[in-house]
């Protein structure tokens, strides 16, 4: 059996037990526990409820009716719940409300975990710390303030790829730095609430503000502005994010809808065992309005997510150039399943991808309804590699594997990208595009350009048992080898 491929999270009271799709599977799955009644699981994930507290249990997870694996997990004691009301919040959406949430986070120790009660608590940046829990409950709202001075003091991070100096998240976790590994570890934020912050407007004021603090720079460097996607790109880079880890080990996020970050929403940068799960992404409206980004991490994962982004879903980074060509942490191990995208790109890999990526897996995830599915995109600066990365039972508005002309600017790589050794198990793709307007294009469900630079071309791709529904415009390749269609069937 394979248990490396079976994992488990708990709290007091419960387990939730995943596992690795192959492309061989069934998709017939179930679960026992303590050699107990099978349950029958609609994926390959299942919650296990009404536990005891600080209890054994031996989960076995069949597929059909061969055993997948076996594993013997271990519920948590119950921790004593620390009321924010008892330090001093209001949770009137009136009252600032930061001072009494920090000092609850700060008296929390291991065996706690602090408790926001139904209500609207208005905050600015919180500094969460190792061995902790947050718990939202139904009704409970953490919200970022519209004041871009509650997002002091500014700290390191890192942002499209390059190290800088950025405004405090609404939650920040861990101390940047690339050399090391992690600083702040066993975190656990979750619920049944929100957490929420100013979205556009916030993300406005900030670019307004920078700009202005920069403008002598910018009047100096005019064409460096003027390869950026926007005028307001490079000054825009200060924005926070929602929740920032930096330097992060087994940190868990669950059942929680994290809602309008400034920029980025859940941001992960040279961290590991990163676990979200069960929560709602919204940032529609908002640039840059990303959802999920593993940046220079390994070992994350992401399952049963609903996502409505102003852009990426699911954005996979790992530094941009010539900084990230330098600091060479690749973004590997990533697992991504049961998620469904209603708005944003989907899942991307990129464009900042210079330290490489590599080892992802999506399974069982709807993206048709993304405006592009799923993507790899570069630049010819960037350097670095995307390879071994594969889908299994999903749906994709399209596949789309090219070189992007934006954030373009760096010192170019020696070698332009490599993008190789990707597959496509039973995947349908529609051959449709959507823009922000919600208007839709038909367009090549499979398109595929590679790097100009010879060995640079996309290489050993393969589509095994995919459609194309009807009306796609089929399958455009440039400078590419090795690409393999076994049994690619038309609607």
């Amino acid at each position: 059996m394979k248990e490396m491929n079976i994992r488990a999270l708990s709290t007091a009271h419960s387990l939730t037990v995943f596992w690795e799709k192959q492309p061989e599977d069934s998709g017939a799955y179930s679960v026992s526990v303590n050699g107990g009644e099978r349950l029958s699981c609609k994926s390959t994930h299942c919650q296990l409820d009404a536990l005891l507290p600080e209890t054994a249990y031996t989960v076995t997870v069949f597929c059909g009716d061969a055993p997948l694996g076996r594993l013997t997990a271990r519920t948590q004691k119950p921790r004593r719940r620390l009321n924010v009301r008892s330090f001093g919040a209001k949770g009137d959406g009136k009252s600032m409300d930061r001072a009494a949430l920090q000092a609850a986070i700060d008296a929390c120790t291991e065996a706690d975990e602090v408790y926001l009660p139904a209500g609207v608590y208005l905050t600015g940046a919180l500094k969460m710390h190792s061995h902790m829990a947050l718990y939202l409950d139904e009704g409970a709202v953490l919200q970022g303030s519209c004041e871009t001075a509650d997002y002091l003091p500014r700290i390191p991070s890192r942002f499209e790829g390059v190290e800088q100096e950025c405004y405090s998240s609404v939650l920040n976790l861990g101390e940047l730095d690339h050399r090391a590994g992690s600083n702040c570890r066993d975190v656990l934020i979750y619920g049944k609430g929100k957490i929420a912050s100013g979205g556009q407007p916030l993300a406005s004021a900030f670019i307004a503000q920078e700009t202005e603090r920069l403008r002598e720079y910018l009047a100096e460097n005019a064409a460096l502005v003027a390869t950026c996607q926007r005028p307001d790109t490079i000054p825009g880079r200060v924005r926070p994010r929602l929740i920032n880890l930096s330097n992060c080990e087994n940190v868990r996020i669950s059942g929680l809808t994290l809602e309008n970050g400034a920029s980025w929403n859940v941001h992960m940068i040279y961290s590991r065992g990163i676990v979200t799960d069960h929560c709602v992404f919204r940032s529609e409206g908002v640039w840059n309005g990303d959802g999920w980004d593993p940046d220079s991490s390994e070992d994350c994962t992401l399952f049963a997510c609903r996502f409505y982004t102003g852009d990426d879903a699911v954005a996979i980074k790992s530094g941009k150039n010539p900084e990230g060509n330098l600091i060479n942490r690749p973004t590997r191990r990533i697992r991504i399943f049961d998620c469904f995208s209603d708005f944003g790109h989907g899942i991307v890999i990129g464009s900042e991808m210079s330290g490489g990526v590599e080892d992802v897996k999506i399974w069982d995830c709807d993206l048709g309804k993304a405006m592009q599915g799923f993507e790899i995109k570069a630049t010819s600066k960037r350097g670095g590699f995307v390879r071994n990365v594969q889908l299994i039972d999903c749906t994709v508005a399209r596949v789309l594997m090219h070189a992007v002309p934006y954030n373009n600017d760096g010192v170019p790589a020696p070698t332009q990208p490599v993008i190789e050794n990707c597959r496509f198990d039973r995947v349908r793709i529609l051959g449709r595009s959507l823009d922000h307007d919600h208007i839709t294009t038909v367009c090549p469900a499979i398109e595929l350009e590679g790097f100009e630079q010879p060995g640079h071309e996309i290489r050993s791709v393969e589509f095994h048992d995919c459609v194309l529904a009807e009306g796609n415009r089929g399958v455009y390749l440039s400078r590419c080898e090795k690409i393999v269609f076994d049994n690619l069937k038309n609607e």
